[in-house]
C-alpha cells in the first residue's frame, strides 16, 4: 500500500518499520509545511499520524481505511524537526479496529511528544477500477 502512496512521499515521509499491528515512519518539517505563526502545519503532522495508522491497520492484509480519527497537538513541530510517528494497534473486532499513533522528536533531553492520534479503522472489499 506504502509504494503506491504518492501523496506521503511527495512530502518525503518514510516508513521505517511495519509489522503485524504496528509501523513506524518519519518525516522533515520543511519550509513548505510551515504556517503564517511559523509552526509546522498541523495537517501536515495529521498526515504523517495518518499515513502511519494506514500502514499499521493493513498490515493485516485486507483493504483497510480511515473509518474516523482525531489529533491532539501537544507540542508545535518547528522547521527542521524530524518527526517521528509510532502506530499502535489497541484492539480488532470484527471489520474494524483502534489504533493509537504517538508523533515525537529527539531532542538532547529525550524524545518530546508533538502529537497524539487515535483511528479508527473499517476493513473494507477493494473497489475494482
Amino acid at each position: 500500500m506504502f509504494a503506491d502512496d504518492q501523496a506521503s512521499k511527495a512530502l518525503g515521509i518514510e516508513l521505517i518499520e511495519a509489522a503485524e499491528g504496528h509501523a513506524v515512519a518519519t518525516m522533515r518539517v520543511t519550509e513548505t509545511m510551515v504556517n503564517g505563526h511559523d509552526i509546522a502545519h498541523g495537517g501536515y503532522v495529521f498526515l504523517l499520524a495518518d499515513t502511519t495508522f494506514a500502514c499499521a491497520c493493513n498490515s493485516h492484509g485486507p483493504v483497510t481505511v480511515a473509518a474516523g480519527a482525531e489529533i491532539s497537538f501537544v507540542a508545535a513541530g518547528k522547521l527542521g524537526d524530524h518527526l517521528i510517528a509510532t502506530a499502535t494497534e489497541r484492539t480488532r473486532y470484527g471489520r474494524n479496529g483502534i489504533y493509537d499513533v504517538t508523533v515525537h522528536r529527539e531532542t538532547p533531553d529525550g524524545p518530546e511528544v508533538v502529537a497524539e492520534f487515535r483511528g479508527r479503522s473499517r476493513t473494507i472489499q477493494k473497489a475494482s477500477r
